[in-house]
């Protein structure tokens, strides 16, 4: 009986302990906030994040790319200082990023959010929203099917693209097309356009290929038509639909001295005239 007892104690005695353990980490996680719950599903601690090699660096998704391609373009010719774009799919460039990275660039608040979580030398307080764009219908070449706003995308027959992320891809478009259907409170708008559309396509550059393949519409953002005038046109939302959202920048704190300036000049009103040919505004 007193074994029994005996034992009961050290059970209990042991239970409290490893309380007090978990809650002292519950605790000190809450004031320095270093727990892992960063980890995000690319995120790799035994990367060294060594950025400052005198070229500067932007990582991102597709879409802005064309915007900051051209201001790199340009600050190179003013200054000779070498600036690479690396952009498309997070899979392609997440190692290369976590190692030389002095920048991470989003399409929306809510994807340079999630990469955050894989990218762990910036935070919250180094985002910078820099400009916005507006979404808008990507149709074919000289619009065939007479498509004039949001209405005749509802009507029957007529095959729409939307960009989604499905809960495993971080796309600026994840939601835009709920928002814009949904933006006047009509549910019957929600469900007419979604009869319509044809394909949910993880990222932007795969919407693009299914609606060339097999649609009459894509609902996306200006930047992605006028970079594709050869091949695309587009029709303005109405302004009670229109939905805008931005790009945004993260300086990595080690990144090259000279990256201070190259964001300079992206704010600049020089790199404000070279980004509005994309149809990025303030």
């Amino acid at each position: 009986m007193k074994k029994l007892k005996a034992l009961a104690t050290s059970i209990a005695l042991a239970t409290l302990a490893a309380s007090s353990i978990a809650s002292a980490t519950v605790a000190a996680t809450a004031a320095t906030g270093t727990a892992n719950d960063r980890e995000g599903v690319f995120y790799d601690a035994a990367i060294e994040h060594q950025p400052a090699d005198g070229v500067i660096r932007l990582y991102g998704p597709g879409g802005p790319h064309t915007a900051l391609i051209k201001v790199a373009e340009a600050y190179e010719k003013k200054t000779g200082k070498k600036v690479e774009v690396i952009f498309g799919p997070e899979t392609k460039w997440t190692h290369d990023a976590q190692a030389k990275a002095d920048i991470i660039f989003g399409a929306s608040e809510q994807s340079i959010t999630a990469y955050l979580e894989n990218y762990h030398f910036i935070s919250e307080k180094d985002v910078q929203p820099v400009y916005l764009r507006r979404a808008t219908i990507a149709v074919k070449e000289g619009n065939p099917k007479d498509i004039q706003g949001f209405d005749d995308l509802l009507k029957p027959g007529i095959k729409v693209v939307v960009t989604e992320g499905k809960g495993v891809y971080n796309t600026s478009g994840t939601g835009l097309w709920e928002d814009i259907a949904g933006r006047e409170g009509s549910l019957q708008d929600i469900q007419k356009l979604r009869k319509n559309i044809v394909a949910f396509e993880k990222g932007s550059g795969a919407a693009f290929k299914a609606f060339d393949k097999k649609a009459d519409a894509w609902i996306t953002w200006i930047d992605w038509p006028l970079a594709n005038s050869s091949k695309v046109d587009y029709v303005e939302l109405e302004k009670t639909r229109t939905i805008y959202r931005d790009m945004n920048i993260a300086v990595s704190p080690k990144a090259d001295p000279a990256t201070a300036d190259f964001v300079k000049f992206l704010n600049s009103s020089e790199g404000e005239k070279l980004v509005a040919t994309l149809g990025w505004t303030r």
